[in-house]
């Protein structure tokens, strides 16, 4: 115990040391945060380590926000979102929008035929098909393909991406610091003049993906089946790829009205980090990014998930490996507990040394992998605090039921040791440090936490916070949490192969 006291003492010191350098002081002196008049938040950090600049955008939309029957669309503006503008993609805009125009009436009425509740006519419903389609090759022939994706690579662009979760939506790439004016053209204008060109090309890659990920997935489906099983009212219940239904339904006109109720200045933070000048860099920003209008905020109010008052249980029977999940309700990440629920998660999941790995994979070997976290599917909003665990051959899901309650058991039972608290505190502030690590790191965390609390300085706070924690703390929202009746649990069994048919081969044999 001595030694490993020593070791605990020397990284302590280490990351005091790294520290002095990444405190809230050091980084006020570097950062500069400005509301543009149309309310849009911008977030300059100055880095000049390297002659380039990194950006995150965060839009606070998720798929959380989809409207009933459209889910997806959040996810679905973000693919649009590359398409290009009213001058960036297009041969003849004015000739596109005329047949963008053209392709929507026509799909209006073939989805009207479609969905006819009095029954449709299928010859009427296949020549509204067709035409709808040629519409579409019409509009398709004013493409540029891949140009915004094109301007950025030829500029020196890396990174180029963008993501969409139950929460917000965020995009980001990084340039050379000679671009600036570049980037701030291209970024403001994609949401100040989208265009939904190759709208249904695209849905259709939205849909395969879906397909991919969710439908011919067993833990894609295992996981949809146990977040709509544990939120039942509350919008988490909705998949982010959204339901097949809704992909093959939803328009171009719908995605338009979704970015112009949700993707406005006051629900959107820009930051940048990188070899910049405020003094600079602010006057640009401000000159592209001002343009884009502001109207009054979306309502922000959800449904509230009722107290779940009794477990619940998804079971799959699939050709593929077993894997067992169990979930928790827990607060939203303004709880004065979130903290506590990190430590937990540390606790059970962060490395070879964590309770679970220990119990389930390296002692007992029932399990190839096993841990815990929290945020899911995001945070936001009340979620879920979840463990899972992977039998190992020879091993059953309800063997792994069993030793992943013993482990909360004993979190409820007994308190933590001295030594794994320290870690627990003394890793919390090596993940912030390496989290600020590079360019594109950092300026997604400020975005992050600027974007949340409206203040970037909770990146830094959250630390102290779990310093703060005590054993008390985690076995208090141990008990508090991990019940029965707050319990969903998701598992997946091995179905016993379907018997070969008398007269043809089995798959992979011989033909």
């Amino acid at each position: 115990m001595k030694s490993r006291s020593l070791r605990l003492f020397a990284v302590a010191a280490l990351l005091s040391a790294f520290a002095a350098a990444q405190d809230i002081a050091s980084f006020e002196k570097r950062i500069t945060v400005k509301k543009l008049p149309n309310g849009l938040t911008v977030l300059i950090c100055e880095r000049p380590e390297a002659p380039v600049f990194s950006f995150y955008t965060h839009v606070d939309a998720g798929s959380a926000q989809d409207p009933q029957n459209k889910t997806g669309l959040a996810h679905m503006f973000e693919h649009m979102a590359f398409k290009g503008t009213d001058t960036i993609g297009t041969r003849d805009y004015a000739a596109e929008k005329a047949a963008l125009a053209k392709v929507e009436q026509a799909y209006a009425a073939y989805i009207r035929e479609r969905d006819n509740p009095s029954g449709r006519d299928e010859t009427k419903l296949k020549a509204l098909e067709k035409s709808w389609k040629d519409d579409v090759k019409a509009a398709d022939q004013y493409v540029k393909l891949n140009e915004f994706t094109e301007i950025v690579e030829r500029n020196g662009g890396e990174d180029l991406n963008a993501s969409t979760n139950v929460d917000e939506t965020n995009y980001f790439y990084s340039l050379p610091a000679n671009r600036l004016e570049l980037w701030a053209y291209l970024e403001s204008a994609r949401f100040t003049h989208p265009v939904m060109r190759q709208f249904y090309d695209e849905r259709n890659v939205v849909i395969e993906e879906r397909r991919m990920s969710v439908d011919s997935n067993p833990i894609g489906r295992l996981i949809e089946q146990f977040t709509t099983a544990a939120f039942q009212a509350h919008e988490y219940h909705r998949p982010t790829i959204g339901w097949m239904s809704d992909l093959n339904s939803f328009s171009a006109t719908d995605a338009i009205n979704f970015f112009n109720q949700y993707y406005i200045p006051s629900n959107m933070v820009v930051t940048v980090v990188g070899d910049i000048k405020a003094s600079e860099a602010m006057p640009i920003i401000e000159k592209y990014f001002g343009r884009i209008p502001s109207h009054e905020k979306p309502d922000e109010r959800t449904t509230t998930e009722p107290l779940q008052n009794a477990e619940r249980r998804v079971v799959l029977h699939e050709m593929a490996q077993p894997i067992y999940v169990e979930g928790y309700h827990r607060p939203d990440y303004r709880s004065p507990d979130d903290a506590v629920y990190d430590a937990i998660a540390d606790l059970m999941s962060e490395g070879r040394t964590s309770r679970l790995y220990r119990a389930l994979v390296r002692d007992q070997k029932i399990a190839s992998n096993s841990a815990g976290f929290t945020g899911l599917p995001g945070n936001k909003y009340p979620h879920l605090f979840a463990f899972y665990a992977v039998p190992l051959p020879g091993h059953k899901t309800g063997e792994m039921e069993q030793a992943i309650q013993a482990e909360i058991a004993r979190i409820k039972n007994e308190d933590i040791t001295d030594d794994e608290l320290k870690m627990i505190k003394t890793r919390s502030k090596a993940n912030l440090i390496r989290s600020l690590g590079n360019n594109s790191g950092l300026a997604f965390e400020l975005g992050l936490y600027q974007a949340r609390y409206d203040d970037w300085r909770e990146l830094f706070r959250q630390v102290d916070r779990i310093d703060k924690i005590t054993k008390t703390d985690i076995r208090r929202v141990a008990n508090g949490t991990f019940v029965a009746s707050n319990r969903t649990v998701g598992i997946i069994e091995t179905a016993a192969p379907e018997p070969a048919q008398a007269g043809k081969s089995s798959p992979g044999g011989a033909q």
